[in-house]
């Protein structure tokens, strides 16, 4: 039976963040062309001499977005139905370089940096500390799709390949 905050719009939801320019696109004087309007869910890009672009999201996040914003806006209702008895996943996507190991993980060292992970991992186990009348099963997957090859992030051999199947 679905919860009755589970409606049918809330399956799939894409979340775009985009991220600064870093320390060397900043010293080769690169330029974002990317403009986004959190607001609405938009992102403008403007190539040298190209009319703009706008594509719409279900929701943006712009270079200046905070780990704990993105968390709580995208993985907390999911981690919310998790804890309900449902399953969740966090799926990042993107080219090489765009942020997603950052947005996942984060720094563990620093708090204000933690990604996805650890503060689901803290927030699941939060829940479970304060529920002591109830025994929880955890399965965690963590895998990397890259060039058609899938890695266990949480195998003890991440070289090893797994085995892609279509069924």
């Amino acid at each position: 039976r679905l919860s009755n905050r589970m409606t049918s719009d809330d399956n799939v939801k894409v979340i775009v963040r985009c991220r600064p320019l870093n320390s060397t696109e900043k010293s080769n004087g690169n330029k974002s062309i990317v403009e986004c309007d959190e607001n609405n869910g938009q992102i403008q890009v403007t190539k040298k001499g190209d009319q703009p672009k706008l594509f719409t999201f279900d929701t943006v996040f712009g270079p200046e977005s905070r780990q704990v914003d993105i968390y709580n806006l995208t993985a907390r209702p999911i981690v919310g139905f998790v804890l309900e008895g449902y399953n969740g996943t966090v799926f990042a996507y993107g080219q090489t370089g765009t942020g997603k190991t950052f947005t996942m993980e984060g720094v563990r060292s620093n708090p204000e940096l933690k990604g996805i992970i650890p503060i689901s991992f803290a927030h699941i186990f939060s829940h479970i500390s304060k529920n002591k009348d109830f025994t929880f099963l955890i399965r965690v997957s963590y895998l990397e799709i890259y060039c058609e090859e899938i890695r266990d992030l949480l195998g003890k051999d991440q070289t090893k390949r797994l085995e892609l199947k279509e069924r």
